[in-house]
């Protein structure tokens, strides 16, 4: 094929190849790179497939290329080599079988054509070898060209035992949907739906790394929505499934917050490629099934749903194996202050309203400020400029109030060791409410954010808190 003349260039890849003949194992690049390269996007990452050892395969490249790191995983008979910018992972062809309530497989050595049965997709299963007298070949036992082509994705062989054997192809389907906007073949569709329990037998870990690659994707909501028509979602994130669906009362419903949520991520994807803001999209509405509540004049209201989503945050992470560190921390954060931003757009904007803004989000409010900017999805044009171009005086605002009383990251002008170390205190409550009253008073505006004006306000406080005690 001509648009392969070029895949093999690099002189790895020859080197590859001369070892392997030394070792007499064919050998091929196959998968990801190959569909890559076609799509017109080569990428570093190398999937090798030997008939023999993968492992004896990778010590002898490693030693080839004199490559700095080798990593042998003995229990999967694979390894990993770094050369450069190059990650190559090797393998043995085989062939596997599976137990019904196991995703641990009976693993055997196996042909070429075993290695093709085992593929999750056809547009998966492209091999190039690296051979000396076949270099290059290019091989596509499934007709995976034309599925690339097409846009479609599907598997090999019976789809049902496709994903009964391995079932985190069911979530590889829809994150290859939402990376390459591909529509997946209605057999392939249908047969996820029949098995969507089996995913129950794959630990989370592992689920949440599918997750979260469909969320790094660049249509993340063409995943979901295979997720969410083939029953997987509610599987896997039962919470987000709640928001789905619109409540009628007098004649009156509210907005459907599933696909709302949808387009909030589908435009962050346009202004951030960060994982944990994504989430913060996913999850900035997910208290509201647990908070409608409808008035006969008002209508639907949402009240503290910012407030309860943030305390579900940690639940979530949990359940879903997310890392439970300073991650989690921010994705809570900006589900708690995702409304205020918003909030400054409908009302007279004060420096004090903003001050604590800028002081809760700290290093934080370029993030959080996307996110509500994500978070306007009015269809209507004129409602959409309207509201951005609020947005935009609320922006303008923010940064003032920023740079004239440096709030971002803001640490108390006068610690509780210097309140305590001049009044000749123990640590107590009096420590506290003095910092919150020289707090209250910058945020207010009555005193500027400096150490000199700070100062002087503990001492007038503490004088008359503590009359009889002077400092000495």
């Amino acid at each position: 094929m001509s648009i392969l003349n070029d895949a093999l260039k690099d002189p790895i890849f020859a080197r590859i190849g001369k070892t392997a003949d030394r070792l007499q194992q064919p050998t091929w690049v196959v998968g990801g790179f190959v569909r890559d390269y076609l799509l017109g996007h080569p990428g570093k990452d190398l999937d090798i497939v030997t008939v023999g050892s993968g492992t004896e395969l990778a010590t002898a490249i490693a030693e080839e290329l004199n490559a700095p790191e080798i990593v042998i995983f003995e229990n999967f008979g694979t390894a990993l080599v770094k050369s450069g910018d190059y990650q190559i992972e090797f393998i043995g062809a085989r062939k596997e079988s599976y137990r019904k309530n196991s995703r641990k497989p009976i693993v055997e050595d196996g042909s070429l054509i075993d290695d093709q049965n085992r593929r999750d997709f056809t547009i998966n299963s492209f091999y190039i070898s690296l051979n000396q007298e076949n270099y290059g070949e290019f091989l596509d036992p499934f007709n995976g060209l034309e599925d690339l082509k097409q846009g479609i994705i599907r598997t090999p062989l019976n789809p049902d035992l496709t994903f009964s054997d391995d079932p985190l192809r069911m979530m590889r389907a829809a994150r290859f949907a939402a990376r390459l906007d591909y529509q997946i073949d209605p057999l392939t569709f249908e047969a996820i739906s029949r098995n969507k329990q089996r995913i129950e037998i794959v630990s989370m870990e592992r689920v949440s790394e599918e997750l979260n690659k469909l969320i790094l994707s660049p249509w993340p909501s063409k995943g979901f929505m295979v997720l969410f028509k083939t029953g997987l979602l509610e599987i896997i994130f039962p919470e987000f499934c709640k928001l789905h669906g619109v409540k009628y009362i007098n004649g009156k419903g509210h907005k459907d917050n599933f696909y709302h949520t949808l387009q909030v991520l589908e435009n962050l994807c346009t202004t951030s490629d960060d994982l944990w803001l994504r989430w913060s999209a996913l999850l900035h509405d997910i208290a509201k099934p647990q908070t409608a509540a409808f008035d006969p004049i008002a209508g639907w209201s949402f009240h503290g749903h910012e407030d309860k989503g943030a305390r579900m945050v940690p639940k979530i992470f949990a359940r879903l194996k997310l890392p439970m560190n300073e991650k989690m921390k921010f994705v809570q954060k900006m589900v708690k202050l995702h409304l205020r931003p918003i909030s400054l757009v409908d009302e007279i904007v004060t420096d004090s309203a903003v001050r604590r803004l800028i002081m809760e989000a700290g290093e934080d409010l370029d993030d959080l400020i996307k996110l509500c900017r994500a978070d306007i999805t009015t269809r209507d044009t004129g409602k959409q400029k309207r509201y951005q171009n609020n947005f935009t005086e609320v922006e303008k605002k923010i940064k003032e109030v920023e740079e004239r009383d440096q709030l971002r990251n803001w640490q108390p002008p006068v610690s509780g060791e210097m309140i305590m170390e001049y009044f000749k205190l123990a640590p107590g409550p009096q420590v506290g409410e003095i910092k919150n009253m020289i707090r209250e008073a910058i945020l207010e505006g009555h005193i500027p954010n400096d150490k000199a004006a700070a100062w002087d306000l503990m001492i007038q406080i503490g004088t008359q808190l503590f009359p009889s005690n002077p400092p000495e």
